[in-house]
């Protein structure tokens, strides 16, 4: 087999490195070798190497031991541990209203804006200040949301406001960075990298199963990792300090045995029901997994309990749809059981996955098979399959390293190099705000342009892949400008209304003011401005803004005043009429109304007196010498300043004028004379009768409404003979 196909992965984990050769033909794989070594020294802690100098040693020993049998080994695929893994969500929203559709380059900047916020979250729980201290290994878009509402795809939407919700993966710089100087001074070059939990969910899980709930559970010596799949992704991963060792531990002091051999006892007693061991004193005992596991209970639970309470945090609180153990430390007797009843997930969804789980993979015949060899062959596949390589990239002169879990793009190197792609895109323009109408209005200012970015000279994208060495050029785009427009460009359309007023057509436009004065549709709309454009609403607006203000006092209600008391009299009012229906000047008009304006009246003191039940005289008829007369006699008195009115005087609109009321009276014969000429005929002697009804009476006497009344000049013989008569004086 060609020398090229050979893949040599290293699995650096807690307790011991394993080396392990596999040979590839057209997608199958076989193991041809494999090696253990232990750590002589605590070298490592919680996935990351402590003691560089001592894992190269381990690194150098087990790479000279391969050698030879199978010849020089330059390059290796290695794996991070999973519990150096840090992931985090994080969800960003923007303010898309008035933007034009959102295209691709949108899109990936809000899903980099919001990697970039889980980065920060992940160093500010880490106690670390530059959150490019951490490697984005990846992340996945949960959803976008388009005005709170879920969408597939932005791509040409148009709303509100667009969101992203993101979950990212993060790995320490440091711990790539240890790695690496353990393998150089090993004398190995870094041919890919992986990580741990994906190289063992690359070989257990394939894609289309990521989209079911299932958590993988690497049980080492030192550490439990553990990997959540959701969603079609990896969705959290974590790490427990809790594994295979503690189990030995436990065997080993009940049983008194050295811990070699307890990890023996532990392996045996999960295929057999009983098994046989020697104690440290030399006596053989046959021992029953039944006994054994009730004596280590207490330790199963511990790491039943570990393992689960971790899943379950991991797992926003839910037990998982299944479970899968591997490493050596999935061996533990009981251990499926247990941790099926602490997430009450029936004992069939939790198991141990061994290399016979492996697609296309065959063994040779010297190497133990077990689930320890699941994350060494998965690094080794994985890291063939989908490399990580190291890049340097040069962002605005400034070099940054990446490591390559798929191809990187030039957003990437900017995440990896700090710059903080929020403030990428140039900020929008100054927004007016203003007062149109009574209602606040913000008009916001001209959208700031995307970033310059150059790659290698020439004008690139977001999405660009990049190559090692490429140069990157990023300038901040233009701020937009400061809103600019002109009154018209807030008014739709100008009101304009048509009216006939008494058979004469007017037309009205809209009046518009800024500031309280009278200004031009053309006219620039300035910060804080305040804007009227109203067309009159009132008939009496109506005729105000034409100038017809002797309509609205011939059209008001006539007053006068009585006494020193404001009288208003509706009969002598002017009156309104739109289209034949009498209004008030406050109601409203509508374009292509007829509207009819009539005046008000000049009325008369009598009728002023007749209004207001002000009787001004009292009258009776009589008739005298044969012709019948009306008296009258005066009981009210009108004045206007200190002229005394009469009957048929006109008022005027807003006169002050007095009413004098007198008592009434009777009328006497004697007034009679106020309404009639008396001629004394020419033979009379100067002497007259008067006489009531053909009686005698004085000016006294008192009248009544039918009398009739007469005036004789009797002769001195008639005059005589009426004294001589009885009853006569």
């Amino acid at each position: 087999m060609l020398e090229h196909k050979k893949l040599f992965a290293l699995d650096i984990g807690t307790r011991s490195v394993i080396g392990i050769i596999l040979e590839e033909q057209d997608g199958h794989y076989h193991v041809i070798d494999s090696l253990v070594k232990e750590h002589t020294e605590r070298a490592m802690l919680d996935g990351q190497i402590h003691d560089v100098l001592s894992v190269s040693k381990i690194i150098t020993e087990i790479k000279q031991k391969l050698e030879e049998k199978h010849g020089p080994l330059k390059k290796v695929c290695v794996a991070a541990a999973g519990r150096a893994l840090k992931t985090e969500r994080s969800k960003v929203t923007i303010d898309i209203n008035g933007k034009p559709l959102i295209k691709n380059q949108d899109i990936l900047h809000l899903e980099l804006s919001a990697v970039q916020q889980a980065q920060s979250f992940v160093a500010e729980k880490h106690e670390s200040e530059q959150s490019f201290y951490y490697y984005c290994v990846g992340y996945s878009v949960l959803y976008y949301r388009l005005d709170g509402e879920e969408i597939g795809n932005l791509i040409d939407q148009q709303g509100k406001e667009a969101s992203v919700e993101i979950i990212a993966t993060f790995l320490p710089k440091v711990v790539v960075e240890s790695l690496l100087s353990a393998l150089h001074r090993a004398g190995l070059e870094m041919e890919a990298l992986t990580l741990e939990p994906i190289a063992a969910i690359h070989v257990l899980i394939p894609p289309s199963m990521r989209r079911l709930n299932v958590a993988l559970v690497d049980i080492g010596a030192g550490t439990s990792d553990i990997a959540i799949t959701d969603l079609g992704t990896v969705i959290a991963y974590g790490m427990v300090p809790v594994a295979g060792d503690e189990i030995t531990e436990a065997i080993s002091d009940q049983l008194l045995l050295d811990f070699p051999f307890a990890e023996e006892a532990k392996r045996e007693l999960y295929k057999n029901d009983t098994i046989t061991v020697t104690d440290i004193l030399g006596f053989e005992t046959d021992v029953r997994k039944e006994d054994l596991v009730s004596q280590i209970s207490p330790v199963l639970d511990r790491l039943a309990s570990s393992i689960c309470n971790e899943i379950m945090e991991l797992n926003n609180n839910k037990p998982p749809k299944a479970v899968m153990l591997v490493g050596g430390g999935s061996l533990t007797p009981e251990l499926p059981k247990r941790v099926a009843e602490k997430l009450n997930l029936p004992e069939n969804r939790v198991a141990i996955r061994g290399i016979d789980a492996i697609r296309s993979l065959t063994i040779a015949n010297h190497i133990t098979q077990g689930p320890e060899l699941v994350t060494p062959i998965g690094i080794a596949i994985a890291a063939h399959h989908s490399p990580v390589q190291y890049k340097t990239v040069y962002v605005n002169e400034q070099p940054v390293r990446l490591f390559e879990v798929k191809k990187l793009t030039v957003g990437e190197c900017l995440l990896a190099a700090g710059i903080k792609m929020n403030k990428l895109y140039g900020k929008p323009g100054l927004a007016l705000i203003v007062t149109l109408n009574g209602q606040n209005v913000t008009i916001p200012g001209g959208h700031g342009d995307a970033p310059v970015i150059l790659r290698n000279g020439l004008a690139s994208s977001l999405d660009s892949e990049i190559e090692n060495g490429d140069q990157l050029h990023i300038e901040k785009g233009k701020d937009g400008l400061r809103a600019d427009l002109q009154i018209k460009d807030l008014i739709d359309e100008i009101p304009k209304k048509e009216v006939t007023i008494d058979d004469k057509v007017y037309s009205i436009e809209a009046i518009i003011t800024c500031n309280g004065k009278v200004v031009s549709a053309e006219d620039a709309v300035e910060d804080r401005d305040v804007i009227e454009c109203k067309i009159p609403e009132t008939i009496e607006d109506l005729l105000i803004s034409l100038n017809l203000h002797e309509y609205i006092i011939e059209s008001r209600p006539f007053r006068v005043n009585i006494n020193g008391k404001e009288t208003f009299i509706p009969s002598f009012s002017g009156k309104v009429y739109r289209n034949g229906i009498e209004v008030k000047l406050h109601n409203s008009y509508e374009h292509k109304d007829h509207i009819i304006i009539e005046k008000k009246k000049m009325p008369t003191t009598k009728e002023i007196a007749e209004v207001k039940q002000v009787m001004l005289s009292h009258t009776i008829p009589i008739s005298f010498n044969g012709e019948n007369i009306h008296l009258h006699k005066p009981i009210s008195i009108i004045r206007r300043k200190n002229t005394v009115l009469s009957e048929n005087d006109q008022i005027k609109d807003g006169d002050h004028i007095s009413i004098e009321h007198r008592k009434l009276e009777p009328f006497l014969f004697q007034d009679l004379f106020g309404h009639v000429d008396i001629e004394m005929p020419a033979q009379a002697n100067g002497n007259f009768v008067l006489l009531r009804n053909g009686e005698q009476a004085t000016f006294h006497s008192r009248l009544e409404a039918g009398d009739d009344l007469t005036i004789v000049w009797p002769s001195k013989e008639e005059m005589k003979k009426r004294l001589d008569l009885p009853g006569q004086a």
